[in-house]
C-alpha cells in the first residue's frame, strides 16, 4: 500500500509519499481499494496545524473517499466485495492505495455518479446539506447571501440554496469570482464594498438567510442586513479572521446565528450511520439533476503533496481536486 503522511506542522507542511502494509479490515470493516479522493481546503488546513482538531503525528490525510470493497471483516456479508462505495473517514487516513472503513458508514454510488465528482464534492456539499437539513432550513422564496461565492464552500451553498427553491445573492471579492457563482446558479452578484446597503436594497428591506464561510469585517456588514427573523449561518472562517459580532444587533429584530460544524457531528459517537443517510441524500439528488457539484482536477499520490502543501492558502477560486491513487 502507498499513501501521503504528515510529519509535521509547519509551513509548508512536510509531506511524503511512502510504502506500507495493506491493511486488514476488523469486525464491522470492509477495505476499500480507493479510487478518488476529495482534497478540500479544510485537509490544507489539518496538514499545516491550523484546523480546530490537530490529529497526532504522523498521520495520513484526507477523509472523503470513493473506492470498490476489496475484502470484508468479521460479520460483514461478502456480497459486498466489488461494490463502489463512498465513505467519510471520522479520524482522517483516506490519502492511500487502500483504506479500512466501519461498514455501515459506506454508501453504494449510484450509477451515474461520478467517482472523482463525488469524492471532490462531498466536503463542501455535505456540509450544506447537513446545514440546510439539521440546522438551518431554507424555504422557497427566501432571499440567501453567500458570502466568498466564489470558493468552494460558497459554489455548493449557492448550488444547495438553489436546488431549495431559494433566491440566491452571492458576494464574492472579484469579478472572476462572482462569474463562477453566477455560472452555480446565484440570480444576483455582489462586491464587498457597501454590503449591507447593497443587500437591503437588492432584497428589499433585507436577508433571510446568511451563509458565511469567511468570517473577517463583512460578516458583521452582513448580519446588519438581515431582515426581521433572519438567519445567520457561520460555516467557517476562510478569511482566517474570526469576527467579533455585536449581540445587540443579533436581539434586534429577532435575528438568530447558528454553527454549523458537520466535520464535528460526524466525530460524535454513532454518528456513521446518519452520516451514511447524508450521504446517500446527496448522492440521491445529485442523480436526479437536482445539484450539479463541478467537475475536479485529478491529481496523483504525488501530486497531492503539493496540492495539499498549497490548498490550505485561502483559495482563489472554486476549482475542486480529487486524488486518484
Amino acid at each position: 500500500m502507498r499513501r501521503i503522511i504528515c510529519t509535521d506542522f509547519t509551513e509548508p507542511p512536510v509531506l511524503e509519499v511512502v510504502e506500507g502494509p495493506t491493511p486488514e479490515p476488523g469486525p464491522g470493516e470492509v477495505l476499500l481499494d480507493v479510487g478518488a479522493v476529495g482534497l478540500s481546503f479544510v485537509d490544507g488546513l489539518i496538514v499545516r496545524g491550523g484546523y480546530q482538531l490537530r490529529p497526532q503525528l504522523p498521520f495520513t490525510p484526507g477523509s472523503c473517499v470513493v473506492g470498490r470493497v476489496c475484502a470484508v471483516g468479521e460479520g460483514v456479508d461478502r456480497a459486498r466485495i466489488g461494490t463502489q462505495v463512498a465513505t467519510v473517514l471520522a479520524q482522517f487516513g483516506a490519502c492511500a492505495t487502500h483504506v479500512t472503513a466501519s461498514d455501515g458508514g459506506v454508501v453504494p454510488l449510484p450509477a451515474g455518479v461520478d467517482p472523482d465528482v463525488a469524492a471532490a464534492a462531498m466536503e463542501s456539499y455535505l456540509t450544506l446539506v447537513f446545514a440546510t437539513t439539521h440546522r438551518i432550513p431554507i424555504e422557497p422564496g427566501e432571499d440567501v447571501v453567500v458570502l466568498g461565492a466564489g470558493g468552494s464552500i460558497g459554489r455548493a451553498a449557492i448550488d444547495v440554496a438553489r436546488s431549495l427553491g431559494a433566491r440566491v445573492i452571492a458576494v464574492a471579492s472579484t469579478q472572476e469570482k462572482r462569474a463562477v457563482a453566477e455560472a452555480a446558479g446565484a440570480e444576483v452578484t455582489l462586491g464587498y464594498a457597501d454590503l449591507k446597503d447593497a443587500i437591503r436594497q437588492v432584497t428589499g428591506g433585507g436577508a433571510d438567510v446568511v451563509i458565511d464561510p469567511v468570517g473577517g469585517p463583512a460578516a458583521e456588514s452582513a448580519l446588519r442586513a438581515l431582515g426581521a427573523g433572519g438567519r445567520f449561518c457561520v460555516v467557517g472562517f476562510a478569511s482566517g479572521e474570526i469576527p467579533r459580532l455585536p449581540m445587540n444587533i443579533v436581539l434586534l429584530r429577532n435575528r438568530t446565528i447558528i454553527g454549523v460544524d458537520w466535520g464535528d457531528w460526524t466525530r460524535e459517537g454513532g454518528r456513521a450511520e446518519g452520516n451514511a443517510a447524508l450521504i446517500a441524500d446527496f448522492f440521491g439528488r445529485v442523480a436526479r439533476g437536482e445539484l450539479h457539484p463541478a467537475k475536479p482536477v485529478a491529481v496523483s499520490l504525488e501530486e497531492a503533496v503539493h496540492v495539499l502543501r498549497e490548498i490550505g492558502v485561502r483559495s482563489r477560486s472554486a476549482i475542486t481536486y480529487v486524488l486518484t491513487p
